[in-house]
């Protein structure tokens, strides 16, 4: 398949390979914050604004599910003033954006150990998994307090579970055994894997779903990345050819069939 052009990418969205899951790791908040001689939280607050554009963006171009890191296990090692800030913008944006996404269609899912939140936390979020159960435009899902060593980790314990009290034969674990008993049993691992702020590492994000994962990295900060930017993103998707371990020259005779 030939790139395509940014200028062609909105016609690119009614493609069979526009990602039907795209994951995100949201970096860039405080260096944004700082070049602008502000505040890391004031950052956190232009980040939740880029978010509100992404999620919008993502439901317009018919995207179904899309994964955000929202604060993984290894930001509590931060300064704990900023980690007090972050989830307490988390609840605020969470609670003040939930009516609109329900109203436009979109299920939001929170997946990571939650037993280390407050119940205030763990209210909001299930009163925003409830509210939206039922929809099914986009499905929204954010990482909090999550890191895929851990996904990995409680899914072998499941596991093991079943095998010393059900008797499951421990021949018949697979794959498939095992994706079921991770965070996001029934969704389709990431098309696309997107980072931004330069940094060029999945930093214990989804280390399972990631395997085939197409991964795109840019230098553009959170808060600046744009419909644009996303759509830059897809474009450079689009343009490579997926082959999960075959050659060119089958995926190229399997499309022609």
């Amino acid at each position: 398949m030939k790139p395509r052009h940014l200028s062609s990418a909105k016609n690119l969205f009614k493609d069979d390979n526009v990602p039907c899951h795209i994951a995100i790791i949201m970096d860039g908040n405080g260096r944004w914050a700082k070049e602008k001689g502000l505040p890391r939280v004031a950052g956190h607050r232009a980040g939740v604004e880029t978010v509100r554009r992404t999620v919008e963006a993502c439901a317009e171009k018919g995207i179904k599910h899309l994964t955000l890191f929202t604060f993984s296990s290894e930001n509590w090692r931060r300064p704990e003033k900023e980690v007090k800030l972050l989830l307490e913008l988390f609840v605020s944006a969470l609670n003040k954006e939930i009516n609109k996404l329900h109203e436009k269609n979109i299920k939001f899912q929170a997946i990571g150990d939650l037993s280390a939140f407050d119940n205030k936390i763990i209210n909001s979020l299930k009163k925003a998994v409830e509210l939206t159960k039922n929809n099914n435009r986009l499905t929204l899902t954010t990482a909090v307090n999550y890191g895929g060593q851990w996904d990995i980790t409680e899914a072998c314990k499941k596991i093991a579970k079943s095998v010393k009290e059900a008797g499951m034969d421990p021949d018949k674990i697979d794959q498939v055994v095992l994706e079921k008993n991770l965070c996001m049993p029934g969704i389709p691992a990431p098309d696309l894997f997107i980072r931004t702020g330069g940094e060029k590492r999945i930093s214990n994000f989804l280390l399972w779903q990631l395997a085939y994962t197409e991964l795109y990295f840019t230098d553009v900060l959170w808060p600046d990345f744009n419909t644009l930017a996303l759509e830059k993103a897809i474009d450079s998707y689009v343009a490579r050819q997926r082959r999960f371990g075959q050659t060119g020259e089958q995926i190229e005779a399997a499309q022609n069939v």
